[in-house]
């Protein structure tokens, strides 16, 4: 089965890829000759993965599944949420945002936080939702060099390392993204 992913982040496709069983090919926006920036104007996590998954069947024709992913810290009221990608910016840098996060936490001692993410499919007519959440928190630093985005200050509950100390096969058991990605597996593997 081939699957359009709703995305052109390498380390996304790479990471989905890792997840998925050999009977599924990802193909990302760019293999299918979608270039465009998807609009993510929703104001939710959830809405945001169904803006792109209904871009790419409107507009292109295939089934395909997209994701959105925030950062959701407690003492900041779920900020960054759905602007996590962009908080520091339009430029979307995942340094800059650390930093205005790590600035923002500065004087708080509630450092609580959870990594969402939801995946919307839209196959053979139907769409169906599958969310994963990692609980942690944020610490006062950055340790690592694996992964993106936020990991290098994300530490999940039950462990010592950050995000970005694991490996990418350590990282998807117990992430968010691969949570939702084994909700979806699960589901495709039934109608397979």
């Amino acid at each position: 089965m081939k699957l359009v992913f709703a995305s052109n982040n390498k380390n996304k496709i790479l990471e989905i890829q890792a997840l998925v069983p050999n009977t599924i090919q990802i193909v990302s926006l760019e293999d299918i000759g979608c270039t465009e920036d998807i609009p993510e104007t929703a104001d939710t996590i959830e809405g945001n993965a169904i803006l792109k998954a209904n871009y790419v069947t409107e507009k292109y024709g295939y089934d395909c599944f997209a994701d959105d992913t925030g950062l959701e810290v407690h003492a900041l009221n779920g900020a960054p949420g759905v602007y996590s990608a962009r908080y520091a910016g339009e430029q979307k840098d995942a340094n800059d945002n650390m930093d205005k996060l790590l600035s923002e936490l500065k004087d708080k001692s509630n450092r609580k936080a959870n990594f969402k993410t939801v995946i919307a499919l839209n196959l053979n007519g139907k769409q169906n939702l599958f969310s994963g959440i990692v609980n942690g928190k944020i610490i006062e630093e950055k340790i690592g060099t694996n992964g993106f985005g936020y990991d290098p200050i994300f530490v999940a509950d039950g462990f010592e390392k950050t995000f970005a100390e694991l490996s990418m096969e350590e990282k998807s058991t117990i992430s968010h993204r691969g949570i939702a990605v084994q909700k979806l597996i699960d589901f495709l593997q039934k109608i397979d």
